[in-house]
């Protein structure tokens, strides 16, 4: 016979009322009496109704994370398998569980959101990208549905959101650059309709001008955030008369594209081009050379986007609207002066 409720009551000493009230995490129960509810639990195995208690609670204890592309690009990028580990460690220990979702454009992204709004399969969303006109962001504030964006809202300055200053980290990086003698500095961005792309080519270029050094089309690629976009951007490189010294590009893994399709072209790095991205993912240490990279704490991004869906989930309130997470450069041997 399936262990109940009133099971777990009988042998703890309590009212079964009490033992719900656990289970939802009722910040009227003492700690104490938590414990020892829940050792009970698990001492009987009983396993709550999770899917009762939401018709009656009418929550879920679920919280959704959109990604923002298909998922075979997406899990080659370092960056969201180390913010999703952030997000799933704080999620876990609120006791809540989480759902990923995404789409191959942005309709699909929000039809994917609506079917979890409307169908009531989560308490809150994280949004891990942000567009310069989002849909899905204006969905979620007509629904009054509480979510937290991962980066920055061109649109909404009022928004609940976790992101670097991405202005000033691609203007260390360059500026760094110019630092080590480079004058020739190029830039490859991911899709810059993406907020994160449009901010980092602000600060590439912020750097370049106080420098004096005129800022030039043929040095700026638009790319996407794969290393089969990298090789198309080399391609376009070799083709220019006068190359480029150094590189700053959007991220590690592009970064790691860049180096490999230059070496396929008999180039090293940094003897024939210095090069620099960001987020410090194992892919920086693990390239030859290793990759000089920007270090923006995308776990602690992770930690503080759930910690703040809790806490807006249950109205606990949330003073700062935006949370900016500190970035440092960490300099590699594929950066090196320019001589």
């Amino acid at each position: 016979m399936a262990v109940t409720i009133v099971d777990v009551a009988h042998k703890a000493g309590v009212s079964p009322s009490t033992v719900s009230r656990v289970i939802s995490n009722d910040p009227r129960i003492s700690q104490k009496t938590s414990r020892k509810v829940r050792k009970i639990m698990e001492e009987l195995g009983y396993h709550p109704n999770m899917l009762a208690k939401s018709l009656v609670t009418k929550t879920t204890n679920n919280i959704g994370i959109v990604l923002p592309r298909p998922a075979d690009e997406l899990f080659q990028n370092q960056f969201f398998s180390e913010i999703i580990r952030g997000i799933v460690t704080k999620a876990a220990s609120g006791r809540y569980d989480v759902l990923l979702t995404t789409g191959t454009n942005d309709i699909e992204e929000e039809q994917a959101v609506e079917r979890l709004v409307r169908g009531r399969n989560v308490d809150g969303i994280i949004l891990l990208s942000s567009k310069k006109e989002d849909r899905t962001i204006s969905f979620l504030r007509e629904k009054k549905f509480p979510f937290v964006l991962v980066g920055r809202s061109e649109q909404y300055s009022d928004l609940i959101s976790v992101d670097n200053d991405n202005v000033q980290a691609a203007y260390d990086v360059t500026r760094r650059l110019i630092q080590a003698g480079h004058r020739k500095i190029a830039f490859v961005s991911g899709p810059l309709n993406l907020t994160v792309s449009k901010d980092r080519l602000d600060g590439y270029t912020k750097a370049l001008y106080e420098a004096g050094i005129a800022v030039q089309a043929q040095y700026q690629f638009e790319g996407s955030f794969t290393m089969e976009s990298s090789e198309e951007v080399v391609q376009d490189i070799l083709k220019l008369k006068e190359r480029p010294t150094a590189i700053v590009a959007i991220d590690d893994l592009v970064a790691f594209g860049l180096i490999r399709s230059f070496w396929r072209q008999g180039l090293r790095i940094p003897d024939d081009c210095s090069i620099a991205g960001f987020n410090n993912t194992l892919i920086s240490e693990m390239c030859l050379p290793p990759i000089a990279s920007v270090d923006i704490g995308i776990y602690q991004m992770g930690t503080s986007a759930a910690q703040a869906l809790i806490q807006r989930i249950k109205g606990d309130g949330f003073e700062q609207a935006r949370i900016i997470i500190p970035h440092q450069l960490i300099w590699r041997e594929s950066a090196g002066a320019h001589s």
